[in-house]
């Protein structure tokens, strides 16, 4: 049943006074509140090298090639270009260039911009731009994957063949992507900002001072000192050394001088401990520098950053070795990929190890003329087959139902050892 609040009256005679002193409902009412809805768009760039523009021509009308994918306001995009054009009507007079977005999404909203490199110094680049005007219907909607924003007559083919936009056969296409999105900004009455984690600092210091050592590593006749808690959190194989081995004596023993528990460790450079120590108090790599050196050789496999992921990988620091995968595969060249995809493939490195793979197929014939990929023919031929088995994960089938030139139609014309593959798309 119903209450009916209209139904009650109140008690017959005067009214009771009005309290004095107290607050009114509206004196006690919270402070009031704002908020702003802040639209704006999140960019990003990308740099397409077409390389041999001469050879592109005749692939046929509305056939193009794309770039890598690249990712900008959570979406992926690709950029689309037409040597003979993506419209039939203009019978390849005009090339055409195209931002298609690549990923799933639903009336994604943007601004973009494409320019055509000038190659001569000059500066006059050809710019299409939704950036810095404005734009009266309001930024561009694309519908669903696969839709496209650019120009069917983008440049005139003959003007293009003779301007200083193509240069040795290369056009340079810079495109931008502003991706629309809204937030909600509100105040908030009181807020207190809390700076990054020192913990790696304080550890850092503790490790730096020598203050509360419980153990001391012997590492090739240099001596570390550290602390066992430490030690056994970071890792689980020092875990084992120290707490669950105890009972060995024949490498584990109590330096009487200080009355420190010592640990030999024959399997490690100093160097390399060091380095490893730097991190498990720190949570850190040691500077690039250290990284870098390596013997007389010059071999990836002899770099400090090369023994310290061996160093992580034996004694399960994973975010070690992350941190280590990371710092070789920004050096990754046709000169040294393959010593590189051995190195990963020996120390469970996987992250770096498919960054290799797909750097060997997709420069397959520069690799197999350099000394690395002859030590995989010698110590590793599971990775080179590996490296095929990318390879042909790499073709795409052609209208005609075989393989497209790519890599294959390098291995067996000599290909082209300074540039990357152009792959056509139909």
């Amino acid at each position: 049943m119903d209450d009916d609040a209209g139904d009650a009256s109140p008690p017959p005679g005067p009214a009771p006074p009005a309290a004095t002193g107290a607050p009114s409902l509206r004196d006690m009412a919270a402070s009031p509140t704002s908020s702003r809805s802040v639209t704006e768009t999140v960019n990003g760039s990308h740099r397409f090298v077409i390389q041999g523009y001469s050879l592109a021509k005749g692939m046929g009308v509305g056939k193009h090639i794309a770039s890598e994918t690249f990712t900008v306001g959570g979406y992926q995009w690709a950029i689309y270009f037409y040597p003979d054009g993506k419209n039939p009507e203009d019978n390849s007079a005009y090339v055409s260039v195209f931002i298609a977005l690549a990923s799933e999404g639903t009336d994604v909203r943007a601004l973009f911009e494409l320019t055509l490199q000038d190659q001569s110094g000059k500066g006059k680049h050809k710019v299409h731009s939704h950036f810095d005007r404005s734009l009266e219907s309001g930024p561009y909607t694309l519908k669903y994957r696969g839709s496209m924003w650019g120009y069917k007559r983008f440049f005139r083919r003959t003007a293009l063949e003779t301007s200083d936009f193509l240069k040795d056969d290369c056009l340079r296409i810079n495109c931008t992507v502003g991706v629309v999105v809204s937030t909600i900004d509100y105040s908030r009455p009181h807020s207190i900002q809390v700076p990054d984690s020192d913990l790696g600092y304080h550890f850092g210091s503790l490790l730096d001072s020598n203050e509360g050592v419980d153990v001391i590593l012997n590492v090739s006749g240099e001596r570390f000192h550290a602390h066992k808690l430490v030690l056994a959190a970071r890792s689980t194989v020092f875990r084992s050394k120290l707490f669950d081995d105890e009972s060995e004596g024949d490498k584990n023993e109590v330096n009487e001088s200080e009355d420190l528990k010592e640990i030999v460790l024959d399997d490690l450079e100093p160097k390399v401990f060091k380095a490893m120590l730097h991190f498990i108090y720190r949570d850190t790599l040691v500077d690039d520098y250290e990284l870098d050196a390596s013997s007389s050789m010059g071999s990836i496999f002899d770099t400090l950053a090369a023994k310290l992921l061996a160093a992580a990988d034996k004694y399960d620091l994973g975010r070690l070795r992350l941190l280590c995968e990371s710092y070789l595969c920004k050096g990754i060249s046709v000169a040294s990929v393959a010593s590189t995809l051995a190195l990963a493939d020996s120390h469970h490195a996987m992250e770096l190890k498919a960054v290799c793979l797909k750097f060997a197929a997709e420069n397959l014939s520069a690799v197999i003329r350099t000394d690395g990929f002859d030590y995989l023919k010698d110590n590793c031929p599971s990775l080179q087959s590996e490296i095929l088995r990318t390879v042909a994960g790499c073709e795409e089938p052609c209208s005609s139902g075989g393989k497209s030139q790519s890599v294959w139609g390098q291995l067996s014309d000599g290909g082209d050892t300074s540039g990357r593959r152009v792959r056509p798309r139909i």
